[in-house]
Order: C-alpha cells, then structure tokens, then sequence
C-alpha cells in the first residue's frame, strides 16, 4: 500500500472519530429540552402556569383583517374648474344700458375685475352670503324709489356689505359716504352715534345722491357710478379737459377707472352664485328678524348690556343690530333701537310706550 492511500485511511478515521460523538451528544441534548418543555411549571398557588410567548420586537406583527384600518374612499362634491373656464359673456347689460365689450379695452378692464372677483374664492363665498342679508332692504328702497336694481351690487364694492366699515377718506358705513356729503343729505354723526352706518338710512341717502347725479351727468348711470366715487365735480373736469362725454373713454384716477367695471363684474358674479361659486339660495345669509324698541334712557347714561339684557338678547348682538351706535353706552335721551323679534316664551319682554 502506498504511503499516501495510508495517509487518506488514517484521516477517514480521525474524522469518524470526531463525528459520531457530536451527533450522539447532540441528540439527548434535544431530547432532554423536549421533555423539560412538556413538563408544566407550578407557580405561586400551585397551578400550572400558562406559556407566555412574547413577540419579537424586531418582526413585524401580523394585524387580523378585522383589526385593519380602511379609509373611507374620498366623494368630491364637485369639480374643481380652472379660472379660464369662466368666460365673460359677450354681450352685458347695467342698469338697462349696454356695455361696449367690442372695445378691447373695456372687455379687458371687466375682465380683470371679473377675474379678482373668482381668484380668492373664499371671499367671494363670503361676498355672496352676505347678500342674503344685506340686499333685501337696499332692494325695498331702489325699488320704492324708482331706480333700478343693479345698483345694489355698488354695495360690495363699497362696503363688502359690512355696516361698520370705514375707510382712511373718513367715508363709513355700507354706501361710504364722506362727512360733508353725509351732512348734505342730513345722515348724523356725533360722538354717540354715525347713522351713516344704518343700511336703510344710508340707503335712502344714497338713492337721493344717485337721482341726483344721474340727472347731474345726462342719465348716464355709469358718469353717476363714476361721480358717486370720484366726486361730481372732478368728473366735469375730466370731461371738460379730456373733450369727451363717455365714461368708457374717460382718462380719470385709478379707483375711478376700476369702480365701474368693479360692479359690472360683481353684477355678473353675485347675480348667479350657483354658476361661479356653487351656492345656491338657501345657501345665502338669512337676513335677522328684528322689531324696532323704544329706548328711553332717564339716567345720566345707561350700558348697551343692560338694554340688550332688557329686550332678550347680549351685547355683541345688540351692537350688530345696531352698528349706528359708537359708544357702549347711551347719554339720556330717547333712541330706536333693533332687537330680534318676540319669540314667547323663550324671549318676551315689555316694551316701553313712546312718550
């Protein structure tokens, strides 16, 4: 036999040797750990406890179906529609005169009007709300006094239909008028009230200053829109010096330029809130059922709080009701005064009598 077949047999042998012990051992080791796991262990009562499998922490746990979150898929009212799919229609009217959209730069001054109306979308929700509320007296009073009633849009422009509102000119209220022209058509303002301020008694000044200025500028409504914001007679200068009679031709300052089509636009847009803004009425500000009180202050001074805990309602509501009074509380003296109307029993009250 050559020395290297003796040299592989010995080798064969050594490693049978090394083997056959490390199975041999390996299997009691399995066997003895199998019966130590199927014997129960007692705990501190005696009993056998229970297994407790702890999860390994680093394995992902498998979540039953029922235990499973499911979001609810996602129903989209509507579309949501770029502003270029809105067009300004080819042919507007205001106030019973037509408006020259051929002229490229009259369509274009209305068009960008019309445009910052639908870009903020949130404000012009809000614009269209409060028409509901604001609308309906001015409507009353246009109607009353012969006027047509798309003059009411100028109240959004003016005022976005808030009552309080002010401006740095000192014009206030929801037709904005300035001092002296709120003097002119005897609209008070002191240091306890700015009836500027009341929608209706604003509103017949306003009809009063638009008769006038339509009849002032040839019974052209938009030289009186034109007039009402810039002034009469800044609006006969600018004809004067520019030798024209056409407020669509008429070079004039900025505000001016845009009040106009303004309420053009605002026209187009809050007479269909269902086509531009996806309202419809009964999604529209409902206006505050009110009754007219009597307030009859004895004292040097009475809190508004008090007057609106005597008729049924709070300050904060009493104050919006009636935006014309400045202070929180009322000098003696006799005053009108909105509150909600009566609804017994859950708000009754007794009213003073006139004197």
């Amino acid at each position: 036999m050559t020395s290297w077949v003796w040299r592989a047999l010995v080798l064969s042998g050594l490693l049978i040797m090394v083997v056959l012990p490390v199975a041999a051992g390996a299997q009691p080791q399995t066997e003895h750990s199998e019966a130590k796991e199927s014997t129960p262990r007692s705990g501190a009562n005696g009993e056998p406890e229970r297994e407790v499998t702890l999860p390994d922490p680093l394995e992902d746990p498998i979540e039953p179906e029922d235990r499973l979150v499911i979001l609810p898929e996602i129903k989209r009212e509507g579309e949501r529609y770029f502003l270029s799919s809105f067009k300004l229609p080819d042919k507007l009217t205001f106030a019973g005169q037509p408006i020259p959209l051929d002229n490229w730069q009259v369509r274009e001054r209305i068009e960008y009007e019309f445009y910052q109306f639908l870009e903020d979308q949130g404000e012009s929700i809000i614009l269209a709300k409060r028409t509901g509320r604001c609308f309906p007296p001015a409507e009353k009073q246009l109607a009353d006094a012969g006027l047509p009633d798309d003059l009411k849009y100028m109240l959004l422009v003016e005022s976005k239909c808030v009552a309080a509102a002010y401006s740095k000119a000192k014009a206030s209220g929801p037709w904005q008028f300035i001092p002296s022209t709120g003097r002119r058509y005897r609209l008070k303002s002191d240091a306890v009230r700015d009836d500027r301020r009341n929608l209706e008694m604003s509103t017949e000044a306003a009809v009063k200053y638009l008769r006038y200025l339509k009849e002032f500028k040839e019974n052209d409504w938009f030289m009186a829109m034109a007039s009402y914001n810039a002034g009469e007679e800044r609006v006969r200068r600018l004809l004067k010096d520019q030798n024209i009679a056409d407020y669509w031709k008429m070079h004039g300052p900025r505000e001016t330029m845009r009040y106009v089509p303004r309420i053009i636009a605002a026209k187009e847009i809050y007479s269909q809130p269902e086509k531009y803004l996806g309202l419809s009425k009964k999604d529209l500000y409902m206006p505050v059922e009110t009754e007219t009180v009597t307030v009859n202050v004895k004292d040097s001074q009475r809190a508004l709080t008090s007057i609106a805990e005597e008729f049924g309602t709070y300050f904060l509501e009493l104050k919006i009701l009636n935006p014309e009074f400045k202070k929180d509380v009322l000098p003696r003296g006799i005053y009108q005064m909105k509150v909600p109307r009566q609804t017994c029993p859950s708000r009754c009250f007794k009213q003073d009598k006139t004197p």
